[in-house]
C-alpha cells in the first residue's frame, strides 16, 4: 500500500474526516498541533497512511482528512496514549470536534 492519499471507491481504507470548529485566531495553532502530532506520533502507529489538514477561508473550520489501512487500525490508534494526548489537546483548542469514518461511495476523476 502506498503512503499517499488516494481517493478511489475500490480502495479498502478507513477515511477519517474530522471537522474542528475554531475561532479564526486559533486555526494556525490547531494545524500546527495536528501536524506535530502526525509527525511525532501518528506516522509511527501501525496502519497510518496519511493525513492532510485543510483550513476554511473564514478560519472557522479545520478539516483533518486522514487515511488508515482499516477501521481496526484507526480504532487501535484511539487507544494509543500518545495519540490520545494529542487529540485531547486539539479538543481544547477547538470549540467543537466532529470525527467520522467514511468510505468512498463514488469516485469521478478527470480522465
Amino acid at each position: 500500500m502506498t503512503a499517499t492519499a488516494t481517493i478511489h471507491s475500490g480502495r479498502p481504507v478507513a477515511t477519517l474526516i474530522n471537522v474542528f470548529t475554531v475561532t479564526p485566531q486559533r486555526w494556525h495553532e490547531l494545524i500546527a498541533l495536528l501536524a506535530h502530532a502526525t509527525e511525532e506520533t501518528m506516522k509511527h502507529i501501525p496502519g497510518f497512511i496519511c493525513a492532510n489538514f485543510h483550513a476554511s477561508e473564514d478560519g472557522e473550520r479545520v478539516i483533518d482528512y486522514a487515511q488508515w489501512e482499516s477501521e481496526a487500525h484507526y480504532r487501535a490508534m484511539l487507544d494509543n496514549p500518545e495519540a490520545r494526548e494529542h487529540m485531547d489537546l486539539a479538543a481544547t483548542i477547538a470549540t467543537d470536534v466532529q470525527p467520522r469514518l467514511f468510505h468512498v461511495a463514488s469516485h469521478h476523476p478527470k480522465a
